[in-house]
């Protein structure tokens, strides 16, 4: 069991603890308090899971796995193989960014896609770099200032971590064939039903 689940599944039972505590107390605490706290903690539940109801996975590289030269710059600069599962009710759409973290400038983000079709189970390798695809997928400009996938091009030195982070969305967003990472997640507020990531690293 990964360490977020097991925390999922502890809160889960520490929230239905105090509701049976809560339902045990109401003779003495006030009726409306009992049915606020009882919804809070039921809404939180239920959040939770769908938070924790999605997964994202690749044949290409294991999570916190080293990528392999052919999705680097060093390669063919191909983009991985992706794959996930069914979303929570209600996805319209999914939005994948993919992040180095550890790049001498900052975040750098390598890949912005946004749009991909709800019936979607994830990417194939090499996904072209055009700003739309013929699913209807679209894809901005990365901080290379390049359409699509760019993999890793970091400095010599100590491995870079690369997260893949995937988003469910209940909306389809109109956004600009140039739009950047930070466009995306700025369309997205208040439209992520779950997210899921996962990780590789490179070295030069």
């Amino acid at each position: 069991m990964t360490s977020s689940l097991f925390i999922f599944k502890l809160r889960r039972t520490l929230a239905a603890l105090t509701i049976a505590l809560l339902w045990l107390a109401a003779p003495v605490v006030a009726p409306g308090c009992v049915t606020d706290l009882h919804n809070a903690f039921f809404s939180f539940v239920i959040e939770a899971e769908a938070a924790m109801s999605l997964t994202i996975s690749s044949s290409s590289f294991t999570n916190g796995g080293n990528l392999a030269q052919k999705f680097t710059c060093d390669g063919a600069d191909l983009s991985p193989s992706l794959s996930w599962s069914d979303p929570p009710h209600g996805t319209q759409s999914f939005a994948l960014l993919v992040d180095d973290p550890d790049a001498p400038v900052g975040n750098w983000n390598h890949w912005a896609i946004w749009n991909v079709p709800a019936t979607a189970r994830g990417l194939a390798e090499g996904t072209h770099k055009e700003a739309e695809l013929s699913d209807g997928s679209r894809q901005g400009q990365n901080d290379f200032r390049k359409t699509g996938y760019n993999g890793p091009c970091p400095p010599p030195g100590k491995p870079h971590r690369y997260y893949f982070k995937l988003y469910a969305l209940d909306t389809n967003m109109d956004l600009k064939p140039d739009a950047t990472k930070k466009d995306v997640e700025a369309a997205m507020k208040g439209h992520i039903l779950a997210q899921a990531e996962w990780m590789g690293r490179y070295r030069r």
